[in-house]
């Protein structure tokens, strides 16, 4: 799952979402038409947009997916994925997943997710892309493991259009038949002169018959690959590690921050909130350019760039709470319960004849109108954790508001919430919150 940091961003919240020039994120469903296996543990679905439209979008951007894992009558988990196809072929796009048996969702798409299946997207989103024009287009890509998806996408579309191009992708991978793509790229290599292809393993033993590079990124062997590589343009992508290390070595060859751009696949606080960000800054640019579009007779086109949408600015998060994962979480159907026929004010009652069983000490009451109970807390208190401890069964997977899965509705009182794209804008509107990264602000009534 792509986290993106680009060094030389726009200024602001949400820089990535709204950076994207004519290219506006929207809502809008798809089709799969196709899957192709590109590794034991990574797939390509190829998909296309139900209502006809092309998907207008730039080289290596990304786009958010609602999956049903949990059934159509479910609320879908949200997931991001890197377009490895090129926006030079906008009728079809692709998406390539890595299988993680520890996820949730990977190895559901993997077994279920087949041609004729319609999933929700929302996107394009990321300002780690190609240049909308560039007199030099000279170019070093760096990926590891997964990280070759936004990359393979600027390839494609660099093969795809004519000029003068000059493009190093140094591609590190974990065995010889782990390399994604790799039929497609050895014959780029040799039919695009602009194009070369450098495969490494790392500090792998590496098989007698094995032509390409060993040891672990360095600026010996960026050195070695790109002599040049102070004046390209360097777009990294791959575990933190990885990057960690890419950012170290880079300034060793004269590559500096204003020529880097980097995008994580996991990533820290600082990088989980300008995720969240854009997130949230194309869901409001998308029900904007949903709005305006009403009264345009066509759909969209490429040329999006006709109508003048006004760019929403998400406010900038507080800080993500660290949280411990549990993949495994049990989640249990709740009773039924009418909620329209409770009295709120009587279950936050406090009193010796309250209708629920009050436990826990802190300034505000939550009401779990499903379990029938109060729970106290004090601000700033996570609420996944303090009803936890009280006995109240919410499932939760990443537990840092980015999968969706403890989603509830809240039906009295107000919450602070850092969510990491894991809800949407209309199911907040719509009374729904994330308790695992969620504190109260006042008492509450939730339907848990």
């Amino acid at each position: 799952m792509p986290w993106n940091r680009v060094l030389r961003a726009s200024a602001g919240p949400a820089g990535a979402a709204t950076a994207l020039g004519p290219w506006f994120p929207q809502e809008f469903q798809a089709e799969c038409v196709e899957t192709i296996p590109e590794t034991d543990d990574m797939m390509t679905f190829v998909f296309r947009r139900t209502d006809g439209a092309p998907l207008a979008f730039r080289a290596g951007q990304y786009i958010n997916v609602d999956v049903p894992v949990n059934g159509s009558d479910a609320e879908p988990l949200s997931r991001s994925y890197s377009l490895s196809s090129a926006p030079t072929v906008p009728w079809t796009f692709a998406i390539t997943v890595k299988r993680d048996d520890t996820g949730a969702v990977s190895p559901w798409m993997h077994e279920n997710i087949r041609p004729g299946d319609v999933l929700d997207m929302l996107g394009p989103v990321g300002a780690f892309h190609l240049p909308d024009y560039d007199r030099r287009a000279r170019f070093l890509l760096l990926a590891a493991g997964s990280g070759i998806t936004p990359l393979m996408s600027m390839i494609r579309t660099i093969h795809s259009l004519p000029g003068q191009a000059d493009v190093i992708l140094l591609y590190h991978g974990a065995a010889p038949d782990r390399f994604a793509f790799a039929d497609e790229l050895d014959f780029l290599g040799k039919a695009d002169f602009r194009i070369r292809v450098v495969y490494a393993l790392g500090d792998r033993a590496a098989p007698k018959d094995w032509d390409g590079r060993t040891g672990r990124i360095s600026s010996e062997l960026i050195d070695a690959v790109a002599p040049d590589a102070n004046g390209r343009q360097v777009y990294a992508c791959g575990p933190q590690g990885y990057l960690d290390a890419v950012t170290a070595c880079l300034p060793r060859v004269g590559v500096d921050d204003t020529s880097l751009y980097i995008e994580f696949f996991t990533g820290n606080s600082v990088t989980l909130r300008e995720y969240a960000e854009e997130i949230a800054a194309a869901e409001e640019i998308a029900e904007e350019f949903a709005a305006s579009a009403e009264e345009i007779v066509e759909p969209q086109t490429a040329a999006l760039d006709l109508y003048e949408v006004e760019r929403a600015r998400a406010e900038q998060a507080d800080a993500v709470p660290t949280v411990a994962v549990d993949a495994e979480a049990e989640v249990l159907p709740p009773p039924e319960i009418d909620v329209t026929e409770l009295d709120f004010d009587e279950l936050t009652s406090t009193d010796d004849d309250a209708p629920y069983e009050t436990v826990g000490d802190g300034a505000f009451t939550m009401s779990f109108v499903r379990t029938g109970i109060n729970v106290r807390l004090d601000p700033g208190e996570n609420i996944l954790e303090a009803a936890r401890q009280a006995g109240v069964r919410i499932g939760a997977n990443c537990q840092v508001g980015m999968c969706g899965s403890c989603k509830v509705v809240k039906l009295d009182g107000e919450v602070e919430m850092n969510h990491q794209g894991g809800i949407r804008a209309r199911e907040i509107d719509a009374g729904k919150f994330l308790p695992c990264c969620s504190t109260a602000l006042t008492d509450l009534v939730v339907d848990a």
